[in-house]
């Protein structure tokens, strides 16, 4: 029997590890670890007046945050810290079961991790992704 954790499309996302590796040339990296289960990730973002213009990330994680992680780095471009803001708060909202049932815009791709809503202790592998995100706008915009 399969875990409904891991969906089919879980997995393809995972395989396909959109953005996986370094950018040559970040703006800015951060890395984050969950002290819980071990998953690291690290992301590499290009910006350009705020805005990404390219996201890279390396994930020594679970298939969850893997899958985050590809699915985040497939609709980075173009966006700035709020707008991942909002998409990882709408994100919590999903795991904790208070969003919505329909998740509108360019981020509903995230909503097939609906199914780890019951798994509160694996919320964290889903959301590490845009902490490290956020982690790397916070630090570009800090002063040096």
């Amino acid at each position: 029997m399969v875990d409904p954790l891991y969906q089919k499309e879980i997995l393809r996302l995972a395989a396909a590890a959109d953005g996986a590796g370094r950018l040559a040339a970040p703006t800015v990296t951060a890395t984050v670890k969950n002290p819980l289960c071990g998953d690291m990730v690290t992301v590499d973002l290009a910006l350009e007046q705020g805005r990404i213009k390219a996201m890279a990330h390396t994930t020594r994680a679970c298939v969850l945050c893997q899958a985050s992680a590809a699915l985040l780095a497939r609709h980075a471009v173009g966006r700035d810290r709020s707008d991942l803001a909002a998409a990882g708060a709408r994100l919590r909202a999903l795991l904790e079961g208070t969003a919505e049932a329909a998740w509108p815009g360019d981020f509903a791709d995230f909503q097939v991790f609906a199914a780890v809503a019951p798994h509160p202790h694996r919320h964290t592998c889903v959301l590490l992704p845009f902490e490290a995100a956020e982690k790397a706008f916070a630090a570009a915009s800090s002063p040096a």
